[in-house]
């Protein structure tokens, strides 16, 4: 971790002390370097675990969203295709960046990312053309990956906006926690109430809101006592309690999972929607212009989304070097890219770094070995999603809300008397949570931080990668008025 003295990497260590750091392991802790990174095999499986459960939801709401919606022809998506796609991609690609990468982040389905090829790119042609859009921006990231520019502009960013990246996130994923659980919720006529959320619905009420608040205050006290898999055991003992609730009392809806155990806990997966792309039908359909605009949205989000995680997330686990980089990040970065080709290959959308991974990182996660046991996980879910998608969100977000403070801890760190670095660094943090979007908040850091620097004379310090980010994110933020301009609107 960084020390606000020196600015240098401390040592790495954990909350949690339970077991050997030293000597050497069998192969398998070398190969991860389990110890040699402060962890335990324990904790790495607790880790895996965690992660899953407080990501399971997506086998859920992928298929939903991109179920929802017809393509040009009015053709849809078939919904258990759509279970089994999602499930299939992130099992492979969760191990390949264990394996690869040697870091905790598992990697799944994009939200925002598949509701943009679902009601945007989708309706303007076929599925199989929407989804070869996706593959081309998945393969665009791979080749700005393998010439370098992607890890540059990683490198590029200055240390206070990379740890308010992690500050931002952490409030970001504890507002997901609390939104996913119905503790927040959208004001219904936003337009003409003097707030745009609220708790609940005016008020706390009904039993799935109870075991989310009870499932806060243990996961709290755990993290308080300093108990070895508090993230974990919260989860588990609030599903069991949210499991019993649901038996016993007339609950009207737990959100888009209910704890119930299932009649038939397995199901044979269906593989039709593999391979269903075509890489260069949207060509046909839109002009090129258009094609290109889908696939610079696409490719921004998917962007800076990465690189917040991958940024928020080893800086949680205490992984980053000391120069503030990330280990290994080149075959990371290359594996994100793979991610994206395989969702759209697979036809479950573009799979990126999950910021959940978090929670097993908060659960002492801080290896590739904890990608083993969540991408195992999601291979079982192949067969078996009704089984292990019981998990209510009430019992799961608390761990959300929970790892959100401990990745909030790092604002200590940012010199908030240095206004040039201290306002860049605010934005950032701010505009995540509030537009709940981390591409969001790293573009109104990046350009508020060129501008700032730039009025005060010393835009020679600015690397011209930044400068470059930041026009393409002003370009992001215009895209509507360009588009008006272009008559695409």
């Amino acid at each position: 971790m960084y020390s606000s003295a020196t600015g240098a990497v401390e040592e790495p260590r954990h909350r949690f002390d339970d077991g050997p750091r030293r000597g050497s392991g069998g192969p398998v802790d070398r190969f991860f370097r389990i110890r040699e990174r402060g962890s335990t095999f324990g904790r790495e499986i607790r880790g895996g675990f965690a992660t899953f459960f407080t990501m399971a939801y997506i086998l859920v709401l992928n298929p939903i969203i991109l179920g929802s919606t017809e393509d040009k022809y009015g053709h849809q998506l078939d919904n258990v295709q759509l279970v089994t796609s999602t499930a299939l991609v992130a099992a492979v690609m969760t191990v390949i960046m264990g394996v690869g990468g040697n870091l905790p982040l598992a990697l799944a389905a994009g939200l925002g990312l598949n509701a943009v090829t679902a009601f945007q790119v989708a309706p303007m042609m076929g599925w199989d053309d929407a989804m070869g859009i996706i593959v081309l921006e998945g393969l665009l990231i791979t080749v700005l990956v393998m010439t370098g520019l992607r890890e540059a502009i990683m490198h590029a960013i200055p240390q206070p906006l990379k740890q308010a990246i992690s500050v931002g996130i952490g409030l970001f994923i504890a507002f997901i926690g609390c939104v996913d659980s119905g503790f927040v919720t959208r004001v219904p006529d936003a337009a003409n109430s003097t707030v745009p959320v609220q708790i609940g619905t005016g008020t706390l009420t009904g039993w799935p809101m109870l075991v989310f608040c009870v499932g806060v205050l243990l996961t709290i006290v755990l993290l308080v006592r300093k108990v070895q898999g508090a993230i974990l055991i919260s989860m588990l003992v609030m599903t069991v309690a949210a499991v019993v609730i649901n038996s016993v009392a007339d609950v009207k809806s737990w959100g888009l999972i209910t704890p119930s155990l299932p009649d038939k806990p397995f199901a044979a997966p269906d593989f039709g929607l593999l391979g269903k792309f075509d890489l260069f039908g949207a060509f046909s359909h839109v002009s090129v212009l258009t094609v290109l605009l889908f696939v610079f949205t696409l490719l921004l989000s998917d962007f800076f989304d990465t690189m917040g995680t991958v940024v928020g997330v080893t800086a949680e686990a205490r992984l980053l070097d000391e120069r503030g980089q990330v280990p290994g990040l080149g075959r990371v970065l290359l594996i994100d890219g793979a991610a994206a080709v395989a969702g759209g290959a697979a036809s479950s959308s573009s799979a990126t770094a999950y910021i959940e991974s978090a929670a097993g990182v908060g659960e002492g996660a801080r290896t590739g070995f904890a990608n083993l046991v969540t991408g195992g996980l999601f291979g079982l879910a192949l067969f078996a999603t009704p089984l292990l998608t019981i998990v209510p969100l009430q019992a799961a977000a608390p761990a959300l809300v929970a790892v959100g403070f401990l990745m909030m801890t790092q604002v200590k760190h940012i010199e908030w008397d240095r206004y040039e670095v201290a306002i860049p660094a605010f934005l950032t943090i701010a505009v995540m949570p509030f537009t709940y979007s981390i591409s969001n908040g790293i573009g109104a850091g990046f350009l508020s931080y060129v501008v700032i620097k730039a009025c005060l004379g010393k835009a020679r310090e600015v690397h011209w990668l930044l400068w470059g980010t930041s026009a393409l994110f002003l370009v992001y933020f215009a895209i509507d008025p360009i588009e008006q301009l272009l008559g695409m609107k």
